[in-house]
């Protein structure tokens, strides 16, 4: 404030440049003044004069003034730019498969921008770990975060037609406790598969197998090998769904719907590079090509 009143030799002046009242310019000035112990200013009704002090304490204010301005023009243009490093929290299966082959596009249409991959099943806390944005799958509990839904997630219970063919197919989830069923050790709220019949039924059960995983591809080999049964999301099964490597059992029964998410920690206006990738995401992943038709 006192860098404006000595550029503009006025308090009227330095407040409409500043976009504040003469009294806020005045009240700054006078503290000021306080804080350093000396007078900058000599006021009379008529002129504002700088004193021998003032002279030069303004040429100081006026640098700082100047390097402010320049800072902040810097900061308004990297916020309005997409440039520099955001930091992505994303399910591995999801992001190699998924993630991991559209940033060759994203990149390209971003130079600017640099992506920290972090690749696991394990839910990160975005605002503790210093993410900037996460994808997540499944049915999203109430939190701070904000979340921006992209494409449903289905998912379901999955056999090999060998295991079938050996063991019989379930017609209701009870008849699941005499078969062997893998683990997600990374499930929300327990590693419990709940279903729900189109006409209101409810059930669960509890996978008992030799397997239990943290990843969901891991899964795959000792199903495709016939010797189990698993769950596992849509854009994992469907490609084994069209091969006909594995079969999906228990179509009647529907598990709880999930979706993919894009998670930022706040709702306050993301940096341009949080808003690009977000944008991008929902271009290309709002209706992904692993989406099987009802035949499946």
């Amino acid at each position: 404030m006192f860098a404006k009143v000595a550029e503009e030799r006025s308090f009227a002046g330095a407040a409409r440049a500043l976009g504040v009242s003469v009294a806020t310019v005045s009240r700054g000035v006078s503290r000021l003044e306080e804080r350093l112990g000396a007078r900058l200013l000599n006021r009379s009704s008529r002129q504002l004069a700088l004193t021998g002090f003032g002279q030069t304490i303004a040429e100081s204010a006026s640098r700082i003034y100047r390097a402010a301005e320049e800072a902040e023009g810097a900061a308004r243009e990297l916020s309005a730019r997409p440039c520099g490093l955001v930091r992505l929290a994303v399910p591995m299966s999801f992001g190699l498969r998924w993630v991991a082959p559209l940033l060759p596009e994203f990149f390209r249409q971003y130079p600017e921008v640099s992506v920290d991959l972090h690749l696991s099943d394990a839910t990160v806390d975005l605002v503790a770990d210093g993410f900037d944005a996460a994808l997540r799958i499944g049915v999203l509990e109430d939190s701070s975060l904000v979340a921006r839904k992209l494409c449903p997630v289905s998912r379901m219970i999955v056999a090999s037609p060998a295991y079938l063919a050996q063991h019989g197919e379930p017609k209701h989830p009870s008849e699941l406790a005499s078969h062997a069923c893998l683990g997600y050790a990374y499930r929300a709220r327990s590693d419990v598969w709940r279903f729900r019949h189109a006409g209101g039924e409810e059930a669960s059960a509890q996978p008992q197998g030799p397997l239990r995983v943290t990843n969901a591809d891991a899964l795959i080999p000792t199903v495709l090998g016939g010797l189990a049964i698993c769950e596992l999301p849509e854009f994992i099964a469907a490609d084994y769904l069209r091969s006909g490597q594995l079969v999906r059992i228990l179509k009647d029964w529907q598990i709880a719907l999930g979706g993919l998410y894009f998670v930022t920690p706040s709702a306050r206006s993301k940096p341009a590079k949080v808003e690009a990738l977000s944008s991008f995401f929902i271009r290309t992943l709002g209706k992904p090509s692993w989406q099987l038709n009802e035949l499946y």
